[in-house]
């Protein structure tokens, strides 16, 4: 497996949502649904060990999520702002992704009633950091891969957990 990129264990996010809206069909096919954060809920910290430091609350955030034409998949689309604790600084964090609709994220994001928290392995993503803070510059240098599951809890929004690595040589 020589010359393959290793994933390096670099944060854990909770997003906190709040119900999907539908925005409906789209001219190019596929529905679009609207999810939104729920402000200054969910985090993004940093695993232990890793050398970026970073403990952020979400202040705003969007996903703009487009179900393909079949219903196979989800195409993921944030763009959110988090507010780093240690620092101070405003972190942009953004991501793309895919959720497989078969299973049980599927249920999740459709509503259905039988939906539960769900495994890792249907919701993959590639998050991008920007910000002006120079101790937190790095992370617009990387690369980063994102696996994700639904939490659901009785009383509770949804919340989206996101395990992501960095991708390294």
């Amino acid at each position: 497996m020589a010359n393959f990129p290793k994933l390096i264990p670099a944060f854990t996010a909770h997003v906190v949502i709040d119900p999907p809206t539908p925005i409906g069909p789209t001219a190019r096919g596929g529905n679009l649904v609207h999810v939104a954060f729920i402000p200054n809920t969910g985090f993004i910290r940093s695993e232990p060990g890793y050398p970026i430091q970073l403990d952020a609350v979400f202040i705003h955030g969007v996903d703009n999520i487009k179900v393909d034409p079949d219903g196979t998949n989800s195409r993921l689309d944030v763009q959110s702002a988090a507010k780093d604790q240690l620092t101070g600084a405003l972190v942009r964090f953004s991501y793309t992704g895919t959720i497989a609709m078969g299973g049980a994220a599927g249920k999740v994001l459709t509503g259905t009633s039988d939906a539960a928290t769900t495994g890792f392995g249907e919701a993959f993503t590639h998050v991008v950091f920007e910000t002006g803070s120079p101790a937190l510059a790095a992370l617009q240098d990387k690369v980063y891969a994102g696996s994700g599951r639904f939490i659901l809890e009785p009383g509770k929004p949804v919340t989206v957990e996101y395990k992501i690595s960095e991708v390294a040589a």
